[in-house]
């Protein structure tokens, strides 16, 4: 009698893994939640006080080619922060309070410990989000993906008041750029990242580099930094205009997405410390510039937009947090139609 087992998928390792990860998914869970894990949909009640004109925000992402780092390296538990923070950080950026999140994790073969490893990051992203893991899917599928590994993707949902909603609109030439620092690369650039670092200069992760102050796989593994609750107090008591999340495309081509046409932005480089990372990619894989700025985030990881009598201000409040923050530019007009960005020395 032919089983579904020996075909490749594991039923008992499934329901194992479920019973597993129960626990973290109940330690995010917020007084909205109205179901338990298990169910064939998440419920979360909005609630109807709090908002005259509620607006839902939706995003959805994944790691990308950063999972192979944690194959490389074998762990597992910081992966679910960078997936929370890929899709929390696109939805805050408007305003919007992230409320939930679900997760799709499919892997060839499941191994219970390493699937419950990530799903331990996942929960925590989601605590450093304010959100509740309400749901997900664990798909086994044997022989798509390369024995021990997996993929992610995920996907959130938030809430903004209409009348508060930041699209950028109000920004105007003379309106000063706030950039708030990364932990790395984040998750983008990896595919580059790893055809300078691993092909081309032969490193391995466990490589000590002088200008690194960990191995090279922990610099490559640091998760990526959540503002979802950042960006929330800091538009409750600061007059914020625009907000960019910086993911792929860098500053360069993520910073326009955010100002209307007719004005454009002059970014300093030499306004902030960038984390040396950048500096060894760069030299290594004779990686130009230009490049490097439209890849990775070098070391910015959020922009806000602020009237320029505001900027001092922002940075007390963005300190408090336990946040660095550096004045990186100003807005000026745009001689073409399309948002361009202009990099200084």
């Amino acid at each position: 009698m032919t089983t579904y087992r020996e075909a490749g998928v594991d039923i008992e390792a499934g329901d194992e893994f479920v019973d597993r990860i129960k626990p973290l998914v109940r330690s995010t869970f917020r007084p909205e939640v109205l179901t338990d894990l298990g169910g064939f949909g998440g419920l979360f009640g909005l609630r109807s006080d709090k908002y005259k004109e509620p607006v839902l925000v939706s995003g959805t992402d994944g790691v990308g080619t950063k999972l192979k780092i944690a194959f490389m390296m074998d762990r597992h538990d910081t992966v679910g922060i960078d997936l929370v923070a890929m899709c929390v950080n696109d939805i805050a950026v408007s305003g919007a309070e992230p409320l939930f999140f679900l997760d799709y994790f499919a892997t060839g073969k499941l191994s219970v410990a390493k699937a419950q490893e990530v799903v331990k990051g996942i929960a925590e992203g989601c605590r450093q989000a304010g959100c509740a893991l309400i749901g997900g899917e664990t798909a086994e599928m044997p022989s798509m993906y390369a024995e021990g590994e997996y993929d992610l993707a995920g996907f959130a949902v938030g809430v903004v008041e209409k009348a508060r909603i930041i699209d950028g609109k109000s920004i105007k030439v003379g309106d000063a750029i706030i950039g708030l620092a990364s932990t790395g690369l984040h998750s983008n650039g990896y595919s580059l990242a790893r055809r300078v670092l691993f092909d081309q200069a032969k490193l391995s992760t466990e490589s000590r580099l002088p200008e690194l102050d960990r191995s090279l796989g922990e610099v490559l593994l640091a998760p990526t930094r959540i503002y979802a609750k950042q960006i929330l107090s800091l538009i409750q008591e600061c007059p914020i205009k625009g907000i960019a999340h910086i993911t792929g495309g860098g500053i360069t081509e993520n910073l326009p997405r955010v100002f209307p046409e007719g004005v454009g932005a002059n970014i300093r480089r030499t306004a902030w410390p960038m984390p040396p990372i950048f500096d060894v990619m760069s030299r290594l894989g004779k990686v130009s510039r230009e490049e490097m700025y439209r890849v990775f985030n070098m070391g910015i990881g959020l922009i806000l937009v602020v009237p320029p009598d505001s900027v001092s201000s922002v940075l007390v409040k963005i300190a408090a947090l336990g946040e660095r923050g550096w004045l990186i530019g100003e807005m000026v007009s745009s001689a073409g139609k399309e948002p361009e960005v202009q990099y200084v020395d």
